[in-house]
């Protein structure tokens, strides 16, 4: 079977892109982790499918580079937005994407993507972490270390940890312990978050089973909503990522968080299944 595909990204954070709309794409999940494999595969960080939805314009699939299903992707949905526009499977620049993490709304302005993200679960059984309450700058063992961590879901969960300076971070040694930790039943995604002061964040992202990348929309989403919850910044935060930035303001007004920045298409071919 030849698949087309198109590949993508959001600041760096990279996308196999498939059309399942008007067509079958029987058991592709069953190839993610060979389609993302970067020496045998196309690579990628993570491989969406577009599908069909009874309940919005459309549906994304998300499987990670290990080949687990995720349920949300910022950098991710910005993409589509613009993949769907181009391939006309929506008539409008805003649009209702269904995902695991429930209805996302992004729009298309000019160059970017707005994303409406929804509301912040701030509630530990509910993002899910194993403590109780909401869980903002608590002091928890982790990885054999003591740290204070907030944690966050944006329709998937997050773990973030300020820090002095982020890139004296080792990120994969303590990215990849705190991702697993018993903590977490569902594991986590971890930021690492340097406030530069109340309108800037700058930070690096360890993603639950894609590992280190250079951009994350929900990471980014989930570090201001921290931020904004211990103090440290205003309600419109620009949040500087390895690949580029991200502008994100959780509203006062609806209690939504709002993300708007780039996606774009790197190249388009066939590979044989």
């Amino acid at each position: 079977m030849k698949l087309h595909f198109e590949k993508w990204h959001g600041l760096g954070n990279d996308f196999i892109m498939l059309n399942a709309v008007g067509q079958k794409l029987n058991e592709i999940e069953q190839k993610a982790k060979s389609l993302c494999e970067r020496r045998l595969g196309i690579g990628c960080d993570q491989l969406i499918i577009v599908r069909p939805s009874e309940v919005a314009d459309l549906r994304m699939q998300i499987y990670n580079a290990d080949g687990s299903e995720v349920e949300m992707c910022g950098n991710g949905i910005r993409c589509l937005a613009l993949f769907a526009k181009k391939h006309g499977l929506v008539k409008n620049d805003s649009m209702t994407v269904e995902t695991l993490g429930g209805i996302k709304k992004p729009k298309i302005v000019g160059n970017l993507v707005e994303v409406d993200m929804g509301e912040p679960i701030l509630k530990a059984s509910e993002i899910p972490v194993n403590l109780e309450g909401m869980v903002i700058g608590k002091n928890v063992e982790l990885g054999g270390e003591t740290h204070p961590i907030t944690c966050v879901s944006m329709g998937n969960p997050h773990c973030v940890l300020f820090v002095q300076n982020v890139e004296e971070v080792p990120l994969k040694k303590m990215g990849s312990k705190i991702e697993t930790d018993a903590l977490f039943p569902k594991k986590t995604n971890v930021e690492f978050v340097q406030v530069i002061d109340k309108n800037t964040i700058k930070l690096r992202v360890w993603e639950r089973g894609a590992g280190a990348t250079m951009a994350c929309g929900t990471g980014a989403c989930g570090a201001v909503v921290a931020s904004i919850l211990n103090g440290f910044t205003n309600r419109k935060v620009q949040a500087q990522l390895p690949g580029g930035n991200l502008d994100i303001v959780w509203s006062e007004k609806d209690n939504r968080v709002y993300m708007t920045g780039p996606g774009t298409e790197v190249f388009n071919g066939e590979i044989e299944i």
